[in-house]
């Protein structure tokens, strides 16, 4: 039977207080992934012919974060569920198969409760199959409301619906359901906004289906958690929680050592291999790849960055960054910018590189500024050096050769050269192109001055006794 999917994502979330006033809810991130994300991670492994995502409030930046995994519709007027659903008539309507509905609030569903939920639809013959849960606390959820003896489905009442017996039911609808296709949309084509809210509900479709005997049945998910919505940042900071508590757990399983995953931060993106230690306080995020027998941490925040076997990186931020393996990073060393640290490399205390290629072997200990430069293999750049690249409108380039010293508090007026087996010495500023085997020095001759240091101290001191 071949599957479809739609993602409910155009709610506005008012709630969760945003400045921008374009910010739509589903977009809000959770290490690094969008709320909306994380649904549509959790439909693909189904394999569904079709994801079709509806957007609306903020629908541009929700565009932006499917559009790759999904077709995108709009709901222009925010005028219920069952008015959501029927924008996507002109993909899915006349498709035969079974179409999961799914909200674009709700990051910790599973794939594993949906692949359950289309089991029991197959599985009984049902023309929809709704995924409830039961609640001792049901205030705001849609209720099940059961036949007394068969406890067949009669319908699902939005809790502002409800009657007085009604509110009292625990088993609640979730907001996601799998329907006959078909069928789905010659109901959509049916209901009326007739009840407290004047909307187009989606649940009046399983309504107009029982009533003309078609079968629907239900899935009870025993973990409530896994259908808790995102409605404000409370809300946001628990789901939060629980994510991050299972991505460690999953990479604590599969051989990576964390020392405190309390303090630890780690996308779902992220792969880290097998004996890599994760310091506390650490953050990694995107699309970054970690091998193995790394150490990390503490106190480091990696972004999309690729880091081999065998590092040790220490209190640093890298961002977009590629490192090798054996090296030597941090503390407080900062990279970015497509970085790229080789082989058997020491990058140090207070050292940022920008754009910046080390071959095998360089070191760069401390206090450095290296940006939009080639350095090639076993040079040494000293304490304090810096390349000046920007003349405060174009950035220009910087190669450095292979088995070069950059002395002490070099700078590197850009663009500019060193040859192989060159040499700057410490506290010059270069403007010329070094060729090989040379050594390139531009201090000022140095001058002793005999009694100098009693001189200026003593007009120092009289100075303090005028004031």
């Amino acid at each position: 039977m071949d599957r479809y999917a739609i993602v409910m994502a155009a709610g506005k979330g008012s709630r969760m207080k945003s400045l921008d006033e374009f910010h739509s809810k589903v977009s809000y991130p959770i290490l690094g992934r969008a709320l909306v994300k994380y649904v549509i991670e959790a439909v693909k492994p189904l394999n569904p012919k079709e994801i079709v995502t509806i957007v609306g409030f903020g629908g541009e930046k929700t565009k932006k974060i499917v559009q790759d995994d999904s077709k995108v519709v709009w709901q222009t007027t925010l005028d219920g569920t069952g008015h959501a659903v029927l924008q996507t008539k002109e993909i899915l309507q006349n498709r035969k198969g079974a179409t999961i509905v799914l909200c674009g609030d709700t990051p910790l569903i599973t794939t594993e409760t949906l692949q359950n939920l289309f089991k029991k639809f197959e599985k009984d013959g049902d023309s929809a199959t709704i995924l409830t849960t039961v609640m001792e606390k049901p205030a705001g959820y849609g209720r099940i409301v059961r036949e007394e003896k068969s406890k067949k489905i009669l319908a699902i009442k939005e809790d502002k619906d409800c009657n007085e017996l009604e509110k009292y039911i625990e088993e609640v609808n979730t907001g996601i359901y799998v329907f006959d296709n078909e069928l789905l949309f010659k109901y959509l084509n049916q209901i009326t906004p007739n009840n407290a809210q004047h909307e187009y509900y989606l649940t009046d479709v399983i309504s107009l289906m029982v009533n003309d005997n078609k079968q629907v049945g239900a899935y009870i998910l025993e973990d409530a958690e896994e259908v808790f919505g995102i409605n404000d940042r409370v809300q946001l900071s628990y789901a939060a929680k629980v994510i991050r508590k299972r991505v460690n757990k999953k990479l604590m399983l599969s051989g990576v050592s964390m020392e405190d995953p309390d303090t630890t931060y780690i996308s779902p993106d992220v792969e880290i291999g097998q004996d890599t230690v994760i310091l506390p306080f650490t953050t990694i995020t995107g699309k970054s790849k970690i091998g193995h027998s790394n150490l990390i941490g503490p106190n480091c925040y990696i972004q999309n960055s690729i880091i081999g076997n065998n590092n040790h990186v220490i209190a640093s931020y890298l961002f977009d960054t590629t490192i090798g393996d054996n090296n030597e990073v941090g503390p407080f060393t900062k990279t970015r910018a497509n970085t790229i640290i080789g082989n058997n490399c020491r990058v140090g205390n207070f050292v940022e590189l920008k754009n910046a290629i080390f071959d095998n072997g360089v070191k760069c200990a401390h206090l450095s500024y290296i940006g939009d430069s080639n350095v090639g293999e076993a040079t040494n750049i000293g304490c304090m050096s810096v390349t000046a690249n920007y003349d405060g409108v174009n950035k220009s380039h910087t190669d450095i050769g292979k088995h070069c010293f950059v002395g002490s508090g070099t700078i590197l007026v850009s663009p500019i050269k060193m040859d192989d087996q060159s040499f700057s010495a410490a506290g010059s500023v270069i403007t010329k192109d070094i060729c090989y085997d040379e050594l390139a020095i531009t201090r000022p001759e140095q001058k002793n001055i005999a009694g100098g240091y009693t001189k200026i101290r003593n007009k120092a001191l009289s100075k303090k006794e005028k004031k």
